[in-house]
């Protein structure tokens, strides 16, 4: 069941595409958390996603298995990281992140670009099906951040120790 995300992995098309609006689901909320507790929270997704992964790929014999999609929920959580550091934004600023957030993670995640590619390929069982969704997400999250730098949101970067220096979103 956590390895389909809840059975959004039988939906009939796109099933990582579902598993990513997942992973936006549990992100939003846990936005508002200081930044130690989001990341707590996108290692224990991806840490259970490596167990039910690698069981669920015991029990059916597939190799990342379309229906698993907890690897998608794990790496869209990475991918919106940047936004638990981000100083206050304009509500449509802070909506368009997050959709280039999503629309980047599942970009990178089909079209598995160098290294997240050669991670499928190379790492065994549940590691296999969830670490290349978390490099896929770690490289959205990079494309965020570039975004939030143009938006004006890590204002943390001039000042670390400043106001919003990971003490989560806030929307207006």
């Amino acid at each position: 069941m956590l390895a389909t995300g809840f059975g959004l992995g039988f939906a009939p098309f796109a099933p990582g595409t579902f598993g990513s609006a997942l992973g936006v689901a549990l992100a939003l909320p846990l936005l508002r958390a200081p930044f130690p507790a989001y990341a707590l929270a996108a290692a224990a997704v991806a840490g259970l996603g490596i167990w039910a992964a690698g069981v669920t790929q015991r029990a059916t014999g597939k190799h990342d298995d379309g229906r698993i999609v907890i690897d998608e929920v794990a790496g869209q959580i990475v991918a919106l990281s940047p936004l638990a550091l981000a100083d206050a934004l304009p509500r449509g600023a802070w909506v368009a992140l997050v959709v280039t957030g999503f629309v980047t993670f599942r970009v990178f995640d089909v079209w598995k670009p160098g290294p997240v590619g050669w991670v499928e390929r190379s790492l065994p069982g549940g590691a296999g099906v969830v670490m290349d969704d978390l490099l896929a997400g770690g490289l959205a999250a990079l494309v965020l951040a570039g975004g939030l730098a143009l938006a004006g949101g890590l204002g943390w970067i001039a000042d670390p120790f400043g106001p919003g220096a990971g003490g989560g979103v806030q929307v207006p």
